[in-house]
């Protein structure tokens, strides 16, 4: 969401005390997972007031319907008395026939937590606004007063980005502030550090909620210290974050759902790992991903998402960069930071590299129109099967093996990612003014050069093309190697519990499993005679055969048997790794070049 403090403060002292919504919400029946939320409403000029629960929250692009989580509403007047509530649609509810103020109340039920849901329970009240409180949208401009009544019997505390009025009340410049702002309130503990940011210092504090030790938490926290300070490298300075402060709100325990979103001062870090079971290295990809947000699409922002809407689908064609391009210096960070050593950052591009590039995918939509299927993939849910196997890629890691070709191949020309985004930065992110993809191209013509500019964005943006990596990679001492005698099936096999074999996914086109007509859902009972190879992976039995070989399978279908013939083909993945581990010896300039791309001393 975007804001400037100067705008948010010009906006508080225009608004006159009398037009605050006021908001209370209490956790008596936390054991059911049930919070009650009240609001009033004053100087209502209009008769009719409608009240609704967003669809959507701040950082995702699908809808999510809040208000069926939504019950035992009522509406009066100043008096008391029972208002007329009509239900135009399922997410409204008008209120009708008041004296010029409104006090609601009602029932949410709430138990996920995670970066887009809310979850109370009796270890926390984790708070995403948007599927916590109803609001009015006539009355968007006016502030926000809300009051947590805190269990003081569990010890809880508050923390979130809304400034402190008094005691347990918050304060919100608007509705925007309001819904982009969550809130953690639990037993945590916190740790914070200041960090200079042009000559004046800035708050940032980690938030945890978790079951472990003060010891942990205090190791983490030097590497989230280290995550905080590469990723103030890469642009030169921090964000001016609102009021001074930037808050980490992360749950580290049994009862949360692994997630992280990003928001303008603060960000909600998710995970059932705790610090002592793996977490101290699984979760902190995490806090590298999300803080980076904080300049790339919180302040560095598509025009597309301006303003955010909060009844409808929000969908952009840049989260190739907005995500994509995050998702490139996560790990970056971590290995400049020392956290991860270069081998392992290297090692761990594999993944993604093989999951673009190998996809059909790329025939169907280029990185743009990638982005575009946000609303239905991102934490979106369906019930008819889909086909993303053969026509999706994720825009985060579309964008990823983007934005490493971009980051070396300007480091061919003697330049860098880093200082483009820091150029983008200035011209985008600094003002706070929403970019269009013509901006960015405009930016990198800019930065490198036209033609430089036009091929990046007409081969690889406006189209599906992979740049030669092969090339790319080793100008910095990297190998990309595939192992052409590697048999390959195409299609993800388990046993289905009766000693067959099920498909699990949709077969890749082109794949062998593909050709020979097999299809997710199909139960391989028989190979070349001898019954599905029960008792062992499959991936492990397909390992043992050949590039080549022929595979006479019997299946079945809707109850019918079925038969066709696989022969399997070449594993197409590939595997990058450092030179000098697979017994080369990289060049001094390719050295070279790779200290200055991870920043930190190769070994």
């Amino acid at each position: 969401m975007k804001f400037s403090l100067s705008f948010l403060l010009c906006i508080t002292a225009s608004i006159l005390y009398a037009q605050t919504n006021r908001y209370e919400i209490s956790f008596d029946n936390a054991v059911h997972h049930e919070a009650v939320v009240k609001g009033t409403f004053i100087e209502l000029k209009a008769d009719t007031v409608a009240f609704r629960m967003s669809r959507t929250s701040p950082g995702r692009y699908a809808l999510h319907e809040f208000a069926k989580n939504v019950y035992n509403f009522k509406a009066t007047d100043s008096k008391g008395k029972a208002l007329e509530v009509l239900r135009p649609d399922p997410y409204s509810w008008q209120v009708i026939g008041h004296d010029g103020t409104i006090a609601i109340s009602y029932t949410l039920f709430a138990n996920r937590g995670g970066g887009t849901y809310s979850q109370v329970d009796e270890t926390h009240a984790h708070l995403n606004i948007p599927a916590t409180f109803m609001y009015a949208p006539d009355l968007s401009d006016r502030k926000i007063e809300v009051d947590f009544k805190l269990r003081e019997d569990l010890n809880w505390k508050i923390a979130t980005q809304l400034p402190l009025v008094s005691g347990t009340t918050y304060s919100a410049p608007n509705l925007y502030y309001f819904m982009d702002s969550p809130t953690e309130i639990s037993d945590h503990a916190v740790r914070e550090f200041e960090v200079d940011h042009n000559g004046k210092q800035q708050n940032i504090r980690f938030v945890l909620h978790h079951n472990g030790t003060d010891e942990e938490l205090d190791a983490y926290f030097e590497q989230v210290k280290k995550v905080v300070l590469a990723e103030k490298e890469v642009y030169g300075e921090l964000p001016d974050f609102d009021y001074g402060t930037y808050t980490f709100l992360a749950c580290y325990v049994p009862n949360a759902s692994g997630d992280g979103m990003e928001h303008r001062n603060s960000t909600v870090l998710t995970s059932t790992r705790s610090l002592s079971g793996g977490g101290m290295e699984g979760n902190i990809g995490t806090v590298s991903h999300e803080f980076f947000h904080a300049w790339n699409v919180e302040r560095i922002r598509p025009k597309c998402l301006e303003p955010f809407d909060f009844e409808e689908a929000n969908m952009s064609g840049a989260l190739w960069f907005a995500e994509g391009f995050t998702s490139y210096y996560t790990n970056l960070i971590l290995c400049r930071a020392g956290i991860i050593s270069p081998e392992k950052y290297v090692e761990g591009i594999s993944g993604t590299f093989n999951y673009v590039w190998n996809s059909p995918a790329r025939q169907f939509f280029n990185p743009i129109e990638m982005s575009y299927q946000a609303p239905f993939v991102d934490a979106a849910t369906s019930v008819d099967p889909v086909n993303r196997e053969n026509t999706f890629i994720s825009y985060y890691s579309y964008g990823s093996v983007l934005g490493l070709a971009l980051d070396l191949s300007l480091r061919e020309e003697k330049l860098n990612l880093d200082d483009f985004m820091k150029l983008v930065w200035k011209q985008y992110g600094k003002t706070e003014k929403p970019y269009t993809l013509e901006n960015l191209r405009q930016s990198l013509a800019e930065y490198a050069g036209s033609d430089f500019a036009e091929t990046y964005f007409d081969k690889y943006i406006y189209r599906s093309e992979m740049p030669d990596y092969a090339s790319l990679l080793g100008s910095v001492g990297v190998t990309l190697q595939q192992d052409s005698e590697r048999p390959y099936f195409g299609a993800a096999v388990s046993l289905n519990g009766d000693g067959h074999g099920e498909i699990r996914s949709n077969p890749k086109i082109g794949t062998p499993a593909y050709e020979a007509g097999l299809d997710k859902g199909d139960i391989i009972t028989d190979i070349n005679g001898s019954g599905f190879p029960d008792g062992q992976q499959f991936s492990a039995y397909i390992e043992k055969l050949k590039v080549g070989d022929t595979l006479k399978i019997t299946f079945e279908r809707f109850g019918t048997e079925k038969h066709c013939t696989v022969v399997l083909g070449a594993n197409p993945d590939y595997r990058l790794s450092l030179m000098e581990k697979e017994g080369g010896k990289p060049s001094k300039k390719q050295m070279r070049q790779r200290k200055e791309w991870l920043k930190t001393e190769t070994r």
